[in-house]
């Protein structure tokens, strides 16, 4: 903070004397905090460590976040928070400001909420990038919250002559996390007093540690505490009403106190304006990488998707540790578009987390599944490390063992779990002897592509034969008479009964969090063969028609929560379906694809609270949408290719380095004009319906030529497929 603190004045010069605007105007933090988006609107820093962020102390499946925007009360604010996942945990370490001394031991005022918890009102709430602020009604304080990388700043501002209390709750559970341990003391003295601990916690983390220090901007005493498991869990700071603010600065650290403490000396100053400013230029800059020109509405749903890109991973080393690391690696969501657009948006991080996915694998002897704090919590299918792994080496993100990476994915192949012994053993999964058995199936033979391409990268002539022969073994699940992906037991039948619309959510079912409809279509790396198989390119688009010209029943008594977004069969709300609407163009007919594609954008995404269609989804949900709104989406996310779809913005700018920019320009976009006349690539005539990573990060201008009706000639040879 003290060097930038130096840049403050000239970037305030600079907003002033021009005509810059900045991209944070057009973030709206709060959408996707409504419905199922499972988002949280506090302040945090690009991939920052730290959230701070309002929980509402409401259980739920739709408060996993810790904030749902259809609540009307506030627990208190806690340091940890997931962006848009489907299973709740984290909200550690919470704190809440009162104006009067409240005992845990007294009644809740309001059902199932601690007895300390408050009224507020969405008309005092405000939050943007780096930002957040709540008036707490019952104890007529103003909340505000700011962040640095690795500092959560607050400002509790109290009433004239009020009493100022700060309650500490370390045994605050919700939802899937349950405390285990804990403690607090004092340590230091006068202007160096500060407050250390540690919580310990099971749940979908199953072992999470939690260090964390405070330091306040005036003294303060511990006038209550009390015990929960054993633990001296919660406390009751008191401070000298002289003056109406209190600020408290928080650190937390996976590691220990002195991680936490070397943490919090990072932020040096009380200066909370500063701080806040801070860190509205981190994202203002962070936001700038691309630069959007069009519709104000579709800007705002751009610029929070972005936003929302950024959320995860987070940092997990501290300030004092050499390596930089991150957790939470949402990997069966993000490496479909999220890594990817990392790889053009953020290249400076990739090498970390592709390191820290290997330092995983060297403690465990895996690579991580779904990471979060230090832990595997196996959830979901598939072992999606693998092709962010082949991605960024494939293009040129290589600054870590090769060979032990290569090594790395290998054992997650070969393991005996998760049904990698069946997938061997049977060349697919029976249906009898694993849940989700077709789903795993068809993410199997896509890791194993992935493997497969590495090894050739490698020159392990070997290994890549191998590898690409199991990555065809989705064929074994493919029904040519009903031409569906389908359960098939250990003797080589189909399940019957079979209802291509029928969803059992996780358990005793084929597919992951969907049905057949859905799944169908994932083959993400041979979509060639997958057309043959469906009898060419004219029987394959009927069948994609059919996709979404179907009603949106979804039969089944436990049917998964995660399908929604619903046109015909396809959902958009969940991940299986994202690269769904760019297949016709493997068809060559890509017009399709720009009429499908104009649909998704303009019906599953909005400027409202529930303006997501599903679970964000660790930004996911929202790479979709970033990639999709500049005109192209990595269909096959370990290719190095993009598939074009239809663009909605008349120009976006991608800045690639000080001296390097990507521009795509679409003349005549609008709303009637979703189709693509023609395309030229720096000057060049593009007849082919995708662009290469190089391509992209080369620099250059790729122009669209809109229009109102559709160009079926464009891009209609089937050479142009981007796979192999």
């Amino acid at each position: 903070m003290k060097k930038a603190h130096l840049f403050l004045p000239l970037f305030i010069f600079f907003v002033a004397c021009s005509s810059y605007e900045s991209p944070n105007k057009y973030v709206d933090v709060f959408i996707g905090t409504g419905g199922h988006g499972h988002t949280y609107p506090g302040a945090t820093l690009p991939f920052g460590m730290i959230q701070p962020s309002p929980v509402n102390g409401t259980p739920g499946w739709d408060w996993v976040s810790g904030y749902h925007y259809s609540d009307s009360i506030i627990t208190g604010f806690a340091q940890t928070h997931l962006s848009g996942t489907g299973i709740g945990d984290l909200n550690d370490i919470l704190i809440m400001p009162t104006n009067r001394k409240v005992l845990l031991s007294d009644s809740a005022k309001y059902e199932s909420k601690r007895s300390y918890a408050s009224k507020f009102s969405h008309d005092r709430e405000k939050g943007s990038p780096g930002y957040y602020s709540v008036f707490l009604n019952d104890y007529e304080i103003n909340a505000e919250m700011t962040a640095t990388e690795r500092v959560a700043m607050y400002r509790f501002t109290f009433e004239y002559g009020d009493p100022q209390y700060l309650n500490l709750d370390l045994g605050y559970s919700l939802n899937w996390d349950s405390f285990t341990e804990g403690y607090f003391k004092v340590i230091g003295e006068n202007e160096n007093k500060k407050l250390v601990g540690y919580r310990r916690s099971s749940g979908w983390a199953n072992d999470q540690h939690v260090y964390f220090a405070m330091e306040f901007s005036k003294d303060f005493m511990i006038v209550d505490s009390a015990k929960y498991k054993g633990f001296t869990s919660f406390g009751t700071l008191a401070f000298e009403p002289a003056g109406r603010e209190v600020l408290v600065k928080v650190a937390i650290s996976s590691n220990s106190e002195e991680g936490a403490l070397a943490n919090l000396e990072t932020l040096d100053d009380w200066d909370f304006d500063e701080t806040k400013l801070f860190a509205e230029m981190v994202w203002d800059e962070e936001l700038g990488k691309i630069k959007v020109q069009g519709d104000e509405e579709k800007k705002t749903i751009f610029y929070t998707a972005l936003y929302h890109s950024k959320l995860a991973p987070v940092l997990f080393s501290d300030a004092n540790q050499d390596q930089t690391k991150y957790t939470i690696y949402s990997l069966w969501d993000t490496f479909r578009a999220q890594h990817p657009l990392l790889t053009i948006t953020n290249p400076d991080r990739v090498n970390d987390m592709i390191r820290t996915m290997l330092d995983f694998y060297k403690e465990n002897g895996l690579l991580p599944v779904w990471e979060l704090h230090g832990n595997e919590t196996n959830t979901m299918t598939g072992y999606h490390a693998i092709p962010v792994i082949a991605d960024a080496y494939a293009k040129g993100f290589r600054d870590y063992d090769a060979e032990l990476a290569f090594e790395a994915m290998k054992a997650s192949a070969m393991q005996n779990k998760r049904g990698t012994d069946l997938y061997r053993k049977y060349q697919y999964i029976p249906s009898e002897l694993e849940h989700e058995s077709v789903t795993k199936t068809l993410e199997y033979a896509f890791d194993d592509w992935a493997i497969a391409q590495m090894a050739f990268m490698l020159g392990k002539e070997s290994e890549y034969e191998h590898f690409i022969v199991r990555s065809g073994f989705w064929q074994n699940v493919y029904d040519a008479q009903t031409k569906f992906m389908r359960g098939k037991t250990a003797e080589g039948d189909w399940v019957e009964p079979f209802d291509p619309k029928r969803s059992v959510h996780r358990v005793n079912t084929d597919y992951t969090e969907g049905n057949a409809w859905q799944h169908s279509w994932f083959v993400p790396h041979q979509v060639d063969k997958l057309i043959e198989l469906m009898g060419g390119e004219d029987a394959f688009t009927q069948r994609l028609d059919s996709l979404f010209n179907q009603d949106s029943n979804i039969t089944g008594d436990n049917t998964s929560p995660d399908i929604s977004g619903l046109i015909g069969q396809y959902a958009h709300g969940n991940e299986p379906s994202h690269h769904i609407g760019y297949l016709y163009n493997y068809a060559g007919k890509p017009w399709k694809s720009q009429e499908i594609l104009h649909e998704i954008m303009n019906t599953q995404y909005s400027t409202a609270v529930d303006g997501l269609s599903g679970n964000e989804d660790c930004g996911q949900m929202s790479a979709w949408y970033i990639f999709s709104a500049m005109g192209f989406y990595p269909v096959n996310p370990a290719s190095g290719n993009y598939v074009i779809g239809t663009p909605q913005f008349e120009q976006v700018d991608i800045t690639l380095s000080d001296t390097k920019t990507f521009t795509i320009i679409a003349d005549g976009v609008s709303d009637e004009n979703i189709y693509i006349k023609s395309v030229s690539l720096n000057g060049e005539p593009l007849e082919r319906s995708y662009i290469s990573h190089e391509e992209i990060i080369a620099g250059g201008e790729l122009i669209f030529e809109m229009g109102s009706a559709p160009n079926k000639n464009w891009a209609k040879k089937t050479e142009y497929r981007p796979t192999n």
